[in-house]
């Protein structure tokens, strides 16, 4: 389980104000931690699901789910890469308010996290997150891009 909190790093139109608590529960029904060599990782991800919640009117709220890797590069030291899906509360078309358009309501969901473990339980990461509709839907694409730092444990 991570918890933490990410902020806009989007220009312009993409600028979201404020700050995103977020929590992010992960699940290893594939065996992802028994994992051995490059081929067994890509595999066996772990399933991610987690939520962020919106501190301004410019931003958005997300729920959302997907597909996690990870990969060791020391015994403390990790990467992760993530991508799914998240369902958003923010605006769809202009309206003339500030904050990203979106387009539709469901959206590709990408993360890329690096890491240090602390101990067998805790670590911290720094984590880089996009969202955007890939231009699938009708209307506009500003997308939401997201930095931030999530503090983890492990049970």
């Amino acid at each position: 389980m991570r918890f933490g909190a990410t902020t806009s790093i989007g220009d312009g139109s993409n600028q979201e104000d404020g700050v995103f608590p977020s929590v992010t529960v992960f699940f290893d029904p594939l065996g992802a931690g028994s994992a051995n060599g490059l081929a067994e990782k890509i595999l066996r991800p772990r399933i991610h699901a987690g939520a962020s919640v919106a501190t301004s009117s410019s931003g958005a709220s997300e729920i959302y789910a997907g597909l996690s890797w990870d990969a060791d590069i020391t015994e403390r030291f990790f990467i992760e890469l993530g991508a799914g899906a998240t369902v958003h509360d923010g605006d769809l078309d202009d309206d003339g308010s500030d904050g990203p358009k979106l387009g539709c309501r469901l959206l590709f969901r990408e993360y890329a996290a690096a890491g240090y473990r602390f101990d067998d339980h805790w670590n911290l990461s720094a984590t880089l997150e996009h969202a955007s509709n890939a231009n699938l839907c009708d209307g506009p694409n500003d997308g939401l891009t997201r930095a931030g730092l999530m503090l983890g444990y492990t049970f």
